[in-house]
């Protein structure tokens, strides 16, 4: 028989509630990088934190009028409206993730005295209000084009969704990497303005990959970015479209990109000029 003291009480682990503790100072820190975020970028006046959604509204209504004015109203049996939108909101989701992941470490560089903010806390928190942003500016004007009659409703809502989230993934991951590369070596700054150019050709975003030769089409498919458009198109257009995308393919791309990214960024604190 085992014999305890009267004071002593059963142990109890506490590995659940230390686990919980962390995620809640996690999604703490990130809540409030996200709204120091907005404040600095768009202030309290005005329109203030409307500007999130405004702000790529405005380029992709810009795009959608002067493709309207300058091109037929169908492409390959397309709806121009459809088509443009699906493409040009892609576009700005990943030029909007790397442009605004790169300069987040700089831009926030005091922060970096805090122990218990890292620079994986920045990207985050940035990389959530852009996915943030362009989906509600996706979202209302996709609402706006159906009411007018200019776009119809998704014939695949669900697959619809995991075309745009599968953008976001791969984005982020590339968003990821670049900004590790850059803290690392200084050239890569270089050359980022001249990659977010590079992919607008490359993401698929303004061609179907079924208007390309067959040797066109398996090259531009090694890029995941296509994959996401085509799956996202495939679920507004439907089957009557054709569409060639392999999401597990696109999937395991940008896993490789966020783990290499966050392994970049996770271990760049010593390389950051805090002074």
């Amino acid at each position: 028989m085992v014999m305890t003291q009267a004071g002593d009480a059963p142990s109890t682990p506490a590995r659940p509630q230390k686990r919980e503790n962390w995620l809640a100072r996690q999604t703490r820190i990130i809540s409030a990088l996200m709204i120091r975020e907005m404040t600095t970028r768009y202030g309290r006046d005005g329109l203030g934190f409307a500007w999130i959604v405004l702000e790529p509204m405005s380029f992709c209504v810009g795009v959608l009028i002067l493709w309207s004015l300058t091109k037929p109203p169908f492409e390959h049996g397309i709806r121009l409206q459809a088509f443009s939108l699906t493409g040009y909101m892609c576009i700005i989701l990943l030029r909007h993730m790397i442009s605004y992941s790169f300069t987040a470490i700089q831009a926030n560089i005091g922060l970096m005295h805090h122990r218990q903010v890292k620079p994986l806390h920045i990207l985050i928190s940035r990389n959530l209000l852009e996915l943030g942003g362009t989906t509600a500016t996706f979202i209302l004007v996709y609402i706006a084009l159906l009411a007018m009659g200019l776009i119809e409703v998704p014939a695949n809502l669900l697959l619809a969704y995991c075309g745009w989230l599968m953008m976001a993934w791969v984005s982020v991951g590339l968003a990821l990497l670049m900004t590790g590369l850059a803290i690392r070596f200084e050239p890569v700054e270089r050359i980022v303005g001249l990659l977010t150019y590079v992919l607008i050709p490359l993401s698929g975003a303004f061609f179907m990959v079924s208007w390309l030769p067959p040797k066109a089409q398996e090259i531009i498919l090694y890029l995941p970015f296509p994959h996401a458009v085509e799956m996202l198109r495939a679920g507004v257009f439907g089957p009557f479209v054709e569409t060639h995308y392999d999401w597990f393919y696109a999937l395991s791309f940008g896993m490789v990109l966020n783990l290499v990214g966050l392994l970049l960024v996770a271990t760049s604190r010593d390389q950051i000029d805090v002074e």
